[in-house]
């Protein structure tokens, strides 16, 4: 089979008009098809048989490496440039001039919220942060040591239990109200995770605090009557939550859209979100940053950590991404982050290491050539462990930034003409026609 541009065969075409020609080698059979976006349909190869019963050429694409799924209006990004940004706004002025709060009403709404807008949507959320006493009871069976991703995991699906109106996703008003939800209780249900890991008493809501500061007074309040969050923290914590907000079709949004395609309830897809965020590949990564910068021990060590990173010894956690063939922007963003919270909980001796580590794999061509930068999973671990967080409670963080790109993802999803339930196909490599083997028979 070879191809060819229509544009290369006749010269330059106009806009609209542009079309691979493919001839099948097997037929001699020659075919068009449209490009569109730079993308050609794979419904299109369908037409390319070698007789009518033929089922027609599939694509064969494992982890969906140059397979576009969907049309989306939300996250932009330039991996070879290092850009990220959320409806047309770059993360850099955002992170700098935003909150989470008014990046979420942007990422669900489409535009950034008036004053009037931001304090209708801000009064809602914290209005909606309480969960049914019946979710604390439900959280409350878990054995004292689970895990607090799965406990958030089990505690989202719950609430399609306690809000059964939300299976009816045609309907704007009631698909309004569960997005407020989602946004409002994901901290609280966080919260609750973490104290019970914790063995501690939970802490309702406090609807005086901002989104970040009510987190942190839910995860610190002990004995005192009004917990105030260090306005530092509490900033830094809203960075990571906008830097995390939504990230383009990565595993847990497409798990998130693949499973909204079957007109289930909201807190059922995000759920799905969830137990995609639970695994080490994807809301784990920070983690396994802290433990290679506590086994590198020293920045005397990382020269002969690098030598062992290129003789294959060694793997290199937070560098590198599936999209980013450039500096991560995210990870410029959080690295001021961090120097914001050591002011206020001192300085971590792991982030000597992580600096001169760094350094030194930013100045090497081994690292150079093969276009390995640091990705925002570097730094941000450092961060949760200077807010006193157990590694466990990491993806936790990720998810309640992540809500409201999950949210605004199967919105899109929903109301999308060309989508349809998700259905991959496959190629199949097992046994065909095997006649059954009677018990007595078999070896």
């Amino acid at each position: 089979m070879t191809t060819e541009t229509a544009q290369e065969q006749n010269g330059s075409n106009a806009a609209g008009s542009e079309t691979l020609t493919i001839t099948d080698n097997r037929t001699g059979q020659t075919y068009e098809l449209p490009i569109e976006d730079g993308t050609v349909r794979a419904t299109e190869l369908r037409k390319i048989k070698v007789d009518e019963e033929d089922f027609g050429i599939m694509t064969y694409d494992p982890a969906y490496m140059n397979t576009a799924s969907c049309r989306s209006a939300i996250t932009f990004i330039d991996g070879d440039k290092g850009i990220l940004e959320y409806r047309g706004y770059p993360i850099e002025q955002l992170a700098e001039k935003s909150t989470y709060l008014e990046v979420a009403y942007l990422l669900v709404h489409g535009e950034l919220p008036t004053s009037d807008q931001l304090a209708t949507w801000t009064h809602e959320i914290t209005m909606h942060t309480f969960v049914h006493e019946n979710v604390k009871e439900f959280m409350q069976g878990f054995r004292y040591d689970a895990h607090p991703m799965g406990m958030l995991l089990a505690s989202v699906g719950a609430l399609s239990t306690f809000y059964p109106e939300a299976a009816q996703i045609k309907d704007a008003e009631i698909r309004y109200m569960q997005v407020i939800r989602l946004i409002a209780k994901m901290p609280t249900l966080a919260a609750f995770s973490y104290r019970h890991n914790r063995g501690m008493p939970y802490v309702y809501p406090d609807n005086e605090l901002s989104y970040a500061g009510n987190f942190l007074g839910m995860i610190y309040k002990m004995t005192e009557l009004k917990y105030q969050p260090d306005p530092r923290l509490e900033h830094a914590l809203d960075v990571l939550f906008i830097l995390h907000a939504d990230h383009e079709q990565n595993c847990s949004t497409s798990s998130v859209r693949a499973v909204g395609s079957s007109e289930v309830d909201p807190y059922s897809a995000i759920a799905a979100g969830v137990a995609a965020l639970y695994g080490p590949l994807h809301g784990g990564a920070n983690e396994a940053v802290l433990r290679m910068l506590r086994r590198i021990g020293s920045t005397d060590n990382v020269p002969a950590f690098i030598e062992g990173v290129k003789a294959g010894d060694e793997r290199l956690m937070g560098f590198g991404h599936r999209v980013y063939k450039n500096f991560d922007p995210r990870a410029k963003i959080i690295k001021k982050a961090v120097d914001e919270v050591f002011e206020v909980t001192g300085k971590n001796p792991l982030l000597n290491i992580a600096t001169e580590l760094e350094k030194i794999a930013l100045e090497d061509d081994y690292f150079i050539k093969r276009k390995l930068y640091p990705n925002v999973d570097f730094y941000s671990g450092l961060i949760y462990e200077a807010l006193g967080m157990p590694v466990e409670m990491f993806p936790v963080l990720f998810a309640i930034g992540r809500t409201s790109g999950w949210i605004a993802q199967w919105l899109e999803m929903i109301q999308d003409s060309e989508q349809k339930i998700a259905r991959p196909r496959q190629i199949y490599t097992g046994a065909r026609g095997v006649d059954y083997v009677p018990m007595s028979d078999r070896a």
